[in-house]
């Protein structure tokens, strides 16, 4: 299958983009930096230059392609505002993307998060929330998904907290940057909340396996380890940067605080069933031992 890849020099991109030129497809992928260009090139994939603005190079990349998997999201998450755009600027990729396969049969997989649910971890029937800071990621999942009854293989693969690869990644490595920042491993509420993971290789090998078989408007959890409580995570930090442990605000986390404060535990029980995705790397804990002052 030749393969329509955005985001595909990220922590999770760059491993899709490996797990499918590894099993027999070619790849199709956005870059736009020439830096970008360069390491797809390097990996042996087809660069399409244009960033996630260019709706028309989208709909370009898509026409060429068997399939499509959209990972690409905006860097700056630093303001409510601009976690608003990047949200909003990746609803009109996916729109466009969606529009241009309808009718085809083509797969699209895009990449979106565990939804939450009080008391217990969430499951691939669970509605993603369609409010909150990234309610508008919901929102455009549900309505690509919807696409299933317009000739589309929309599918989605859900992903954890944190998506992690020799310690860095998601968003432990968000705590981690911030404790370099400021000094100090800091975590929010009282430590005990929960948060799944993935190491990034598992989660490509879902995305492939998403791409070749899943049933359209279907949805599919990347989530290895359940729930990895965020003092322990924060510890782990604090231990391997030499930094004090502490409680902190959850405001010091700017528009992700309120997001980083809740329990979110995830099962993956039904995708390792049905899709037969079993992970096999390092867990979170282990892998933030890479971690270097």
């Amino acid at each position: 299958m030749h393969v329509f890849v955005t985001g595909g020099t990220g922590t999770i991109g760059s491993a899709v983009v490996a797990e499918l030129l590894g099993n027999g497809h070619t790849v199709l992928a956005l870059a736009r930096s020439d830096g970008s260009a360069q390491a797809l090139e390097g990996v042996g994939a087809k660069v399409l230059r244009g960033d996630l603005a260019q709706l028309d190079v989208l709909r370009a990349g898509a026409a060429q392609c068997d399939g499509v998997i959209s990972l690409a999201f905006g860097r700056d998450y630093g303001s409510a505002d601009a976690l608003e755009r990047a949200v909003a600027e990746e609803g009109a990729a996916l729109a466009a993307l969606g529009r241009e396969l309808v009718g085809s049969d083509r797969p699209i997989v895009t990449v979106s998060g565990t939804p939450w649910v009080p008391g217990r971890a969430s499951t691939e029937a669970d509605p993603l929330p369609t409010d909150g800071p990234v309610g508008g990621r919901g929102r455009s999942v549900n309505a690509l998904l919807e696409l299933a009854a317009h000739g589309v293989r929309s599918t989605a693969v859900r992903m954890p907290r944190t998506v992690h690869n020799r310690g860095e990644g998601g968003f432990a490595g968000l705590l981690a940057e911030q404790a370099r920042r400021t000094g100090v491993a800091g975590y929010p509420g009282d430590g005990t909340q929960r948060w799944p993971a993935v190491h990034a290789l598992d989660a490509a090998v879902l995305f492939r396996l998403a791409l070749e078989s899943a049933p359209a408007g279907t949805a599919w959890h990347a989530v290895a380890d359940e729930g990895d409580a965020v003092l322990d995570i924060a510890t782990v930090i604090g231990r391997r940067l030499g930094l004090p442990v502490e409680e902190v605000p959850q405001e010091s986390f700017g528009p992700f605080g309120p997001i980083f404060a809740m329990d979110q535990p995830a099962s993956s029980a039904r995708t390792r069933e049905a899709l037969g995705w079993q992970p096999t790397h390092t867990g979170l804990l282990a892998d933030l031992e890479n971690l270097r002052p």
